[in-house]
């Protein structure tokens, strides 16, 4: 393919950090470089309201973020609660709640798309397809790309789009086949030893249902985990996959499959602002990267729920 400036890579510079963005459709040229030492954070599932104490939570374990001093934060999704089901004035003040509190984070912060940050697909929303702003075309506004990659450091980040709306004003946990396409594309182009780390928000390997008690599975489509995982993975085959940092569930879990960690990052709302979730607090993970190899921790923040729990 020849040059184009429109392909160019973009180049993010905040407070010593820098990292080149790639948008669908632009190929990276990666060959493999010694990949560096670095902290980020991963946190997921805000669901920001202005209810239930949630723009303090929120803040409170963003300015715990920022004091750690990681070179960037990647958010998971499920940014707000909710946009799905909502008229278009709610959706609007709860993303705007979420931008405002995001800035005590003060550093670059990648984001995921969640299935509560589609706008209006639920018939109860009162919207319509024709609406501006439905489906992802909110998100897209206001928050940005859906899936896309970048570098840093020597590492590769992939951020994928696990939430497809259905014509029946539903939604699948599915990686889309012109994002799997683009994923082919985007690794062919990656060095064979640089480290990877895919974000998305509905998992691709976990092992919820085993031990998770009332798991649903009559919804008519799958979005529990997503729905072609297997397809993803093989995708994966052949390069170098350290970790695949996932939401949705609000429980921190580790599995290691192959060659790769699967980690589940708790949620910063626990359960939906009313206190821990199956015994896992509000929280994010944070990711130290040494020698092409991560460890993790997941920390809590402190925040005191004022509501009494009313989901498992």
């Amino acid at each position: 393919m020849p040059f184009d400036r429109r392909t160019f890579l973009k180049t993010a510079a905040f407070a010593g950090a820098a990292a080149s963005v790639a948008a669908p459709g632009t190929l990276v040229w990666a060959v493999d470089t010694a990949p560096g030492s670095f902290d980020f954070v991963f946190f997921t599932d805000t669901h920001i309201e202005p209810e239930l104490d949630a723009p303090h939570g929120c803040d409170m374990c963003f300015r715990k973020i920022a004091g750690l001093k990681p070179d960037f934060a990647i958010m998971g999704g499920d940014h707000v609660f909710d946009a799905v089901s909502v008229d278009r004035t709610r959706a609007t003040t709860v993303f705007d709640l979420y931008k405002k509190t995001e800035q005590s984070l003060q550093m670059p912060i990648y984001h995921a798309i969640g299935n509560h940050d589609i706008f209006g697909v639920d018939t109860k929303s009162g919207a319509s397809p024709t609406d501006a702003g439905y489906g992802k075309k909110m998100y897209e506004d206001r928050v940005g790309r859906t899936y896309y990659s970048f570098d840093h450091k020597g590492w590769h980040f992939v951020v994928l789009d696990s939430i497809q709306p259905t014509e029946d004003r539903l939604w699948q946990a599915r990686i889309d086949d012109p994002q799997l396409a683009w994923l082919k594309e985007d690794l062919s182009h990656v060095g064979a030893m640089t480290p990877i780390i895919v974000t998305v928000h509905v998992p691709l390997v976990t092992a919820f249902a085993t031990y998770a008690e009332k798991v649903t599975t009559t919804q008519k489509y799958n979005t529990l985990t997503v729905d072609n995982a297997p397809d993803v993975l093989a995708v994966f085959e052949g390069h170098n996959v350290a970790a695949v940092l996932q939401g949705h569930l609000h429980v921190n879990e580790m599995i290691q499959l192959k060659n790769t960690q699967y980690i589940l990052g708790g949620a910063v709302c626990a359960n939906w602002w009313r206190g821990p979730r199956m015994g896992f607090s509000e929280g994010f993970t944070v990711v130290s990267a040494r020698a092409g190899k991560i460890t993790t921790r997941y920390e809590t923040y402190g925040f005191k729920a004022t509501a009494l729990p009313e989901k498992s």
